[in-house]
């Protein structure tokens, strides 16, 4: 049997821009993965707030919600981004981590679609929200 949340992991791990933005895989089983990212000066997007730039939450978001379609029960493989629409609520509060949790909720023969929040450590105010839909890999 393929332990696909083994699978997973290994490739967010493998990812050279997850890499680069210091991602952390915490949680991945049963369509849900836990991503967070570490504060970083180097991911400022302006200089004057200290506050993190909305593409790296972006790619963050887009890592978590692939993860969570990778682990899926009904999900036979590989994935990629059809589409993702994030909405940003509020700037997250400088130095402090981001955390995205994404949740695949339903998955056609050919497509999976998924739901995600990032936070920071005010988790009852979102960061970020997003859906989106992704590739369901053929067998």
């Amino acid at each position: 049997m393929i332990d696909k949340v083994k699978i997973a992991r290994q490739f967010i791990e493998a990812v050279p821009h997850a890499s680069a933005l210091g991602m952390e895989l915490s949680e991945i089983d049963d369509g849900r993965a836990v991503i967070s990212m570490p504060y970083d000066k180097r991911l400022v997007g302006d200089p004057e707030t200290g506050v993190i730039h909305g593409g790296a939450v972006s790619a963050m978001m887009d890592t978590c919600c692939g993860a969570a379609v990778m682990s899926h029960p009904s999900a036979p493989g590989g994935t990629a981004t059809i589409d993702l629409r994030i909405d940003y609520m509020r700037a997250a509060t400088p130095g402090q981590r981001i955390t995205t949790t994404a949740t695949c909720y339903h998955i056609t023969r050919s497509v999976a679609f998924v739901r995600a929040t990032a936070v920071d450590d005010d988790a009852d105010r979102p960061v970020a929200t997003a859906t989106g839909t992704f590739t369901v890999e053929k067998r």
